[in-house]
């Protein structure tokens, strides 16, 4: 089968920096644009994201609503065979495939993560994040070296390459940003600028620290869906717009696309 879908893999070994979230936005952002999404849970244990669409169909259902729902399926046990089987199926089916991994090392992440267009690590705005990806000296503020997440990057980028000579743009997502910029968030970016260009990712800005985010989870809604159900207010539309960009920033080639279909139809 040919592989036609763009494979977006969501990884970092550390919990809590709002990946499965931002995952979520992003496969119904594309499943808004007209793209087909389908997506992978591979933590079968937590199942943020299968759970998280989970409650967006059964919201949808109770309250007879017409939401973009990317189908999704968990993934058990370490069967790399398998896991690869299950990735062309879906990309031959889809236009974009989003694979969620665990919070954790694990097998099938590191299969995934081989075979991805693009990688998404989501870091929150700080030196503990930080520290996946570097080590920094703690008087300079320095990128000492690569840390062992961004050494398992580097050899899954070495697979892909070998297996079919294609290259995975790696992405890290500074998320939950603070609305003021602080003398901490000018040295994370100045740190994470270092060693994005020691070890080639792109840096691009997330999501922002918001209460909304925690509250759209057991209605398995997301920042694009609150318009249609009249709870507009201005800090929706700022998170929205914020949303709008970090899409854009992943430069993936679904989105540029139906933006360009747009353009063309607006003129």
């Amino acid at each position: 089968m040919a592989l036609n879908g763009h494979l977006i893999v969501f990884g970092n070994e550390k919990g809590g920096t709002g990946k499965s979230t931002t995952a979520m936005h992003i496969a119904i952002a594309l499943a808004a644009s007209g793209k087909k999404v389908a997506a992978l849970d591979l933590d079968s244990r937590q199942k943020s994201l299968a759970r998280y669409l989970e409650n967006r169909r059964t919201y949808a259902t109770r309250h007879e609503l017409d939401l973009p729902h990317p189908a999704v399926l968990v993934v058990d046990g370490e069967d790399e065979a398998a896991l690869d089987a299950l990735l062309a199926e879906k990309r031959a089916e889809a236009d974009v495939v989003i694979v969620d991994t665990p919070g954790r090392d694990s097998l099938l992440g590191r299969r995934a993560m081989a075979q991805a267009d693009t990688l998404v690590t989501p870091i929150n705005d700080s030196f503990v994040d930080l520290d996946l990806l570097g080590e920094v000296d703690g008087d300079s503020f320095k990128i000492k070296k690569p840390s062992f997440y961004s050494e398992l990057v580097w050899d899954a980028r070495k697979a892909r390459a070998k297996a079919d000579g294609g290259s995975v743009d790696w992405v890290v997502l500074r998320n939950r940003l603070a609305q003021l910029e602080a003398r901490n968030m000018r040295r994370v970016g100045d740190a994470l600028g270092e060693l994005s260009r020691r070890i080639g990712f792109r840096v691009i800005p997330g999501l922002s620290e918001r209460v909304i985010y925690r509250e759209l989870f057991p209605r398995g809604l997301t920042l694009l869906d609150l318009a249609a159900l009249g709870e507009t207010s201005l800090s929706h539309v700022a998170a929205r717009q914020e949303l709008r960009e970090m899409v854009s920033g992943l430069a993936l080639p679904a989105w540029e696309r139906s933006a360009a279909a747009k353009d063309a139809q607006a003129a």
